[in-house]
């Protein structure tokens, strides 16, 4: 056995001893067992996905054969390995998180079954990107849906939870089916084996080669929370127990993406336009209307979900970018389109999970997730205030964290488009461009409403006033997470050489640290590639910075043009942190050290209009911050608004009207709700036609024959 296979049983075992011991151990050590051995597993995991990731280690194993149907196999490339990794980046602190956090469900739910469906779930999550072949990667698929279901449901004495846990599982089985039949589709030459898929799909015809795109697409998009068929997703990470929404948002929905770019970047690649059109509008249309109802909602893990629905549309939209690249022969900008996509792929996963651990600990101490009833946490709890201000700036796409990064590079990709030659095709890119600079700004005004309402001012509830500060379970994932969510905003040009490795099989071999990470240090044996004159301005500007102390090409980000125009776009986050930290600092020296000691210091009551004492019902709340939003979208929104209360003075003045405004989806408004319509009028014809008299029956079976009879007669 290699060293490869070793590590793979090794993180099964684990997963197989996480669900067999909490069996035979008592409950309350339960925590202990899912926090020590997630989070050996995860560290295993990043050995092995990282060791093919970083280095090119393959790996390879057959598993056992079925006659006439497939050879079950796992396989590791660099493209499998990337999601892995992430994978392992939310797990490790994942699963310490849930160690600390089952605690508050003892005695009232089973935490064996906790651990026995999490660690069924963890050993999927590795096993599903190692699938080669169709069949076992269905039946971890299925396995992978059937669990998520059943964690979802974990507090099943909640109705809204059952709700939510079976509306999931409807629409994971219907995606399900649609990817079942992308690969029979694929299957042209008999074998369900992705290596003889990959070789025959070039035998495909364009209808066959656009109904694999659109069943993979849509199939793979319901985990992922594309829109039409992402209405699911708010409703169950907002039933899913805080130990392990972080799981589900972090690594389960990069699964969705993981499928749509195996298919259709991998096994059969995207050759015409279309279909990336198709990706590119999709995804910014659900970037738009996730951040939209991200804003507008007071609920911290609903705001959340949609947040992620807002995140997966971007990332779809630089992989829509990428196969219009390839498709066009432009395999530079398409490189740069995917590094845009998977940056972006990691920085949620990362972020995300941090905000939702932050999330959790302010539910456990306070009881209430509803941003109109927090405020003022900061002071209870500043080490989870202070992490959650680093997720939201980086979601936020905020400098020098990471979120900036990746969003400036698709947007940066989507202005590439300006040189294609169709102009139908420029008119949609800067289409899609404006629709993702309006989410971007979008969710900054979200995210500095999740964090004022939520953190400061005074708390507007007695639950938020007694709140405590959250336990080292809780704070020491968020810190790991909060210092990865820096790392990879000041390192762009060493994260993007890594993230090549995936790329480079979708994108006819071009690599984006060829495109973005020019060899600015002299002692990089390509720097001699660049222009004399380039590199000697570039190099008086401080592009040599850092070279005698750090590997690699620079720490500038760049796209190189022509002669004409030698900088298409460039920018350096580390520069960006150190300058920032400068300022920062200069600030402190001047208004601390020099204003302040030439002053007298004063402290008296803060004025509040003449007001003698500042009542939380008179503060800013989370709803009345994001109500203009709600008024400039409002036909996007449609609220339906019932009046509850009216208090009058003397049965005729109104003093006070309370309003209660109902959600109603754009997408139920639009898609769901005319198709339940149409099914229940074609069910309601159905209906009348039973009324109970056999010679109607005889009637219709006559009228049936007939229409066979002549559909045979004029067919033949």
């Amino acid at each position: 056995m290699t060293s490869m296979g070793l590590l793979l049983v090794i993180i099964v075992a684990l997963c197989g001893a996480g669900v067999v011991l909490p069996l035979a151990i008592e409950e309350r050590r339960t925590p202990a067992i899912v926090g020590w051995f997630g989070a050996c597993a995860a560290g295993v995991l990043l050995c092995f996905s990282g060791a093919s990731l970083f280095a090119g280690a393959p790996f390879h194993a057959t598993l056992w054969t079925i006659p006439s149907l497939a050879t079950l196999t796992l396989s590791l490339d660099r493209l499998s390995a990337l999601f892995l990794f992430i994978s392992g980046l939310v797990l490790l602190p994942g699963s310490i998180f849930a160690a600390g956090n089952l605690h508050r469900y003892m005695g009232r739910y089973s935490l064996r079954a906790f651990s026995v469906l999490y660690f069924a779930l963890y050993a999927t999550l590795v096993l599903i990107p190692l699938s080669a072949d169709a069949v076992s990667f269905l039946m971890l698929w299925e396995s992978m849906s059937i669990l998520i279901y059943l964690l979802v449901n974990y507090e099943d004495e909640m109705e809204e939870h059952l709700r939510a846990g079976y509306l999931m599982l409807a629409v994971g089985e219907a995606g399900t089916l649609l990817i079942a039949l992308a690969f029979i589709v694929l299957a042209n030459n008999g074998s369900l084996e992705f290596v003889a898929m990959e070789a025959g799909g070039g035998a495909l015809g364009e209808y066959a080669r656009w109904a694999v795109f659109l069943l993979a697409f849509f199939g793979f998009g319901v985990k992922a929370g594309l829109i039409p068929v992402n209405f699911w997703l708010p409703q169950a990470y907002a039933a899913a127990p805080d130990a392990f929404v972080p799981v589900l948002a972090g690594a389960t929905l990069n699964l969705g993406l993981y499928g749509i770019v195996r298919v259709n970047g991998d096994l059969l690649p995207v050759a015409a336009i279309g279909p990336g059109l198709v990706a590119l509008i999709v995804g910014s249309v659900t970037a738009l209307l996730g951040i939209l109802y991200a804003t507008t909602q007071s609920d911290l893990k609903t705001m959340l979900a949609h947040s992620s629905i807002e995140n997966a549309g971007i990332i779809t939209a630089a992989l829509g970018a990428g196969f219009i690249f390839v498709a066009l022969a432009h395999p530079s900008l398409a490189a740069i389109a995917f590094a845009a996509a998977f940056y972006h792929m990691v920085n949620h996963s990362i972020y995300k999970a941090l905000l939702f651990f932050a999330t959790g600990a302010v539910d456990s101490n306070t009881g209430t997730r509803n941003i109109d009833r927090l405020g003022g946490l900061i002071k209870a709890m500043p080490l989870t205030a202070l992490f959650f201000l680093v997720g939201a700036l980086s979601i936020a796409a905020l400098p020098p964290f990471n979120g900036f990064v990746s969003e400036w590079l698709t947007l940066q990709a989507m202005l590439q488009s300006a040189g294609l030659a169709s102009t139908g095709v420029k008119i949609v890119f800067a289409l899609c461009g404006a629709i993702l600079a309006l989410t971007a700004a979008l969710a900054v005004t979200c995210f500095v409403k999740a964090f004022a309402m939520s953190f400061l001012g005074m708390p507007r509830s007695d639950s938020a006033a007694q709140a405590r500060s959250a336990r080292a379970s809780a704070t020491i994932p968020m810190a790991f997470l909060a210092v990865l969510c820096f790392i990879l905003g000041v390192t762009p040009t060493y994260v993007i050489p890594v993230l090549d490795g995936a790329i480079a099989p979708i994108a006819e071999q071009a690599r984006a640290a060829d495109a973005l990470v020019p060899p600015f240090f002299a002692g990089n044996v390509h720097h001699g590639e660049l222009p004399a004159s380039f590199v000697a301005d570039f190099h008086a500007l401080g592009a040599q910075v850092g070279q005698s102390v750090m590997p690699g090409r620079g720490l500038i980000v760049m796209h190189r043009g022509g002669a004409a125009n030698p900088v298409v776009f460039a920018m350096s986050t580390t520069y960006m942190a150190v300058v920032l930290a400068l300022m920062l600092l200069a600030t402190y020296v001047v208004f601390r050290l020099i204003v302040a000691r030439s002053r007298a210091v004063e402290r008296r009551a803060v004025w509040d209009g003449g007001i003698r004492r500042l009542l939380p019902e008179m503060t800013y709340t989370g709803t009345g911050f994001s109500n203009p939003v709600r008024v400039i979208f409002e036909a996007v929104f449609r609220p339906t608004t019932v009046e509850d209360t009216r208090e009058t003075v003397g049965k005729h003045f109104r003093a006070a009207i309370r309003r209660t405004h109902g959600e109603n989806h754009v997408l139920d408004r639009l898609v769901l709700n005319p198709i339940a319509d149409a099914a229940l009028w074609v069910s309601n014809g159905f209906a009348r036609m039973h009324h109970g008299f056999l010679n109607a029956y005889v009637l219709y079976g006559l009228i049936a024959l007939i229409v066979a009879l002549l559909i045979a007669r004029f067919s033949s």
